[in-house]
């Protein structure tokens, strides 16, 4: 892992969570959501936002998208429009790409937002890129002994 920031991006077909670390890439948190409209769309909107935060101080070093798994570890169909976004993505971005198991991420989302936003319909708003934050935390602790950190 690079010094500098991750990104990570949990890619759904309307909307497109991200979550950003710290420079020292060492927590994790929810960024934004875009409305989308597809895999191409979605990198586009994503190669975007990438291309703005790279102006920052300490731009993104990497990018980990969330793989969706069965939970039995074999794909699905949503693993194909990854997939499909993956690339559409890498061909718009010099940042490597990491791929992260997302099983459950959106699920552990949810009760962490559930246990400070009791109304559904806000948590629903923030859910995309809270899991985003999970998926990006996971990543960034299985990292951190690589670093020596």
């Amino acid at each position: 892992m690079r010094q500098g920031r991750a990104v990570c991006i949990d890619f759904g077909e309307r909307r497109v969570g991200i979550a950003i670390s710290d420079p020292t890439q060492t927590i994790a948190r929810p960024l934004k959501v875009l409305q989308v409209g597809g895999p191409a769309d979605a990198a586009t909107q994503v190669a975007w936002e990438l291309e703005q935060l790279a102006g920052d101080p300490d731009p993104p070093v990497t990018l980990v998208v969330g793989w969706p798994r069965r939970l039995d570890g074999t794909e699905s169909e949503q693993t194909l429009r990854v997939r499909s976004f993956v690339d559409a993505l890498s061909a718009r971005t010099a940042l490597p790409i990491e791929l992260m198991d997302e099983r459950l991420s959106s699920r552990e989302a949810e009760s962490r937002l559930a246990a400070r936003e009791p109304s559904w319909r806000r948590r629903k708003k923030r859910l995309d890129a809270a899991a985003a934050a999970v998926i990006l935390q996971d990543y960034l602790d299985r990292e951190r002994p690589k670093r020596g950190a």
